[in-house]
């Protein structure tokens, strides 16, 4: 079974309908699969087969579409590299998944070696092509699973690196998710997110299904309001941030999303303020996800109903939770079984049958489940915070603060103290920079819609909060 070969067979009526466009240029289905397979018979010649692993070093584009097919039509595996992440972290993926590949934009690569990578299955990008010599030959399980993806992941246990991915998971997860998502060739997909982190479950199943789909993340934010004019976008798959700009902008009216019919929230949390300032504007209710790179995407919150905000919704039909360890007010440890599952840890190895226990991953998030099976995010099982005796959700603290009109970001946090265990603290990064505010009108305000033992007992303004490469806060 291979990825490749199935989005092949299942766009080949779809040859000349457009698969992707990238501002003035766009590539056809049938100029999409000829361009992996002119790229791979190229990486054949250089030595490339099958599950060597092979680093991806490149700007989201069509290009890295091309180069992620060729990679993967060879049976070989696709280690993604984000340009997001600093030369010391890319090296850090290089090393630790010992890679025996790296094809990489020169401008990107600053090894100082490697040969051009000249190919005519390219669309318009300059490649070079590196390779490596490796430590060790891989563990004999990694020969029997059909590895696809290894997504460089310090996983739940924060020892473990490298999600690996088999063809049957990637096939798996994304007929899960499209029982939520429901993408079909008539889809125009507006995409902002990196590719490094978000490939699996969507730009494959986009693939899949024959949608076109428009890269604007390149000009952002005008990138994205010309897809929305000039392409009449039908489907945005995008974090809390964009849809915060589209809210304010005043380049987009109102009725500019009349063509969208689903805008999916993901990578985060969502903002109440956010989805509140979103619908006021375009009367469109944001969707929440809750994806996790070993598992897929197993919630989507689909309901319409604004009193469901804040909810990830219920799992899809081909997943299964339950809550483990709850505590009297119903929260407990999210465990979660599906299909699509995450076949090892790369480094050190670990099995899926090591990681899984009866079938259930253990997620680490803490979440309760209401009346109607909707599922809530309330924070991670690290982040929370023991303060005399009573837990503080880090994340339930932070969106409170978040709604604050002069708050444009916030990070609560566990400090040590002698006598009560943790104070819970926070860092805030207000929206206007020039701006002064008060910590005690800040305290007032927590105090109006949290527990008085939940409140930050103490508020640092800092200009900017450390995020991961993917956009998440570094707690």
């Amino acid at each position: 079974m291979n990825i490749f070969d199935t989005i092949k067979r299942e766009t080949e009526a779809l040859s000349q309908k457009t698969a992707v466009i990238e501002d003035d240029d766009r590539i056809t289905y049938g100029q999409l699969i000829n361009g992996a397979e002119r790229l791979a018979d190229t990486l054949r010649q250089r030595g490339v087969g099958r599950l060597h692993r092979v680093g991806l070093f490149c700007d989201d584009s069509i290009d890295y579409i091309i180069a992620s097919l060729a990679i993967l039509s060879l049976s070989a595996v696709v280690v993604p590299i984000s340009p997001e992440q600093t030369a010391e972290e890319a090296e850090n993926v290089i090393n630790i998944i010992d890679i025996d590949y790296l094809i990489a934009e020169p401008r990107l690569w600053q090894g100082g070696y490697g040969d051009p990578l000249q190919s005519n299955g390219l669309f318009k990008k300059e490649f070079t092509i590196v390779k490596r010599t490796t430590r060790e030959r891989p563990k004999a399980e990694y020969f029997r699973i059909n590895p696809a993806f290894i997504r460089f992941s310090s996983g739940t246990t924060g020892m473990s690196k490298g999600v690996v991915l088999s063809h049957e998971a990637i096939i798996e997860r994304t007929d899960a998710a499209d029982k939520g998502l429901q993408i079909t060739s008539n889809d125009t997909v507006l995409w902002v997110l990196s590719m490094s982190f978000h490939f699996v479950v969507t730009i494959l199943l986009f693939l899949r299904r024959g949608a076109t789909i428009v890269l604007c993340g390149h000009r952002y934010p005008i990138s994205l309001i010309e897809g929305i004019k000039s392409h009449k976008g039908t489907f945005i798959y995008s974090s809390p941030f964009y849809y915060s700009l589209l809210a304010r902008t005043v380049a987009l009216p109102g009725d500019a999303l009349q063509h969208i019919r689903l805008a999916v929230s993901t990578a985060m949390k969502l903002p109440e303020q956010v989805a509140e300032e979103f619908f006021a504007k375009f009367g469109l209710e944001l969707t929440e996800a809750y994806g996790i790179i070993e598992v897929g995407l197993p919630f989507i919150r689909l309901s319409g109903d604004k009193d469901k905000r804040g909810s990830v919704g219920k799992p899809l039909p081909d997943f299964e939770i339950f809550l483990d360890k709850k505590d009297a007010d119903g929260v407990g440890e999210i465990r979660i079984k599906g299909k699509g599952m995450l076949d090892a840890y790369y480094s050190p190895w670990q099995g899926r049958e090591a990681i899984l226990n009866d079938g259930w991953f253990k997620t680490g998030d803490l979440g309760k489940i209401d009346q109607d099976g909707f599922l809530t995010i309330v924070g991670r099982e690290k982040d929370v915070i023991n303060f005399v005796g009573m837990k503080v959700f880090a994340q339930e603290v932070e969106s409170v603060l978040n709604t604050h009109p002069q708050v444009k970001e916030s990070l609560v946090y566990g400090a040590a103290h002698a006598q009560c265990g943790q104070l819970p603290m926070a860092k805030i990064v207000l929206r206007d920079k020039n701006d002064v505010m008060d910590a005690n009108v800040l305290r007032r305000f927590c105090y109006q819609r949290l527990a008085r033992y939940k409140v930050p007992k103490d508020f640092e303004f800092v200009d900017q909060l450390a995020k991961t490469a993917s956009g998440k806060l570094k707690r």
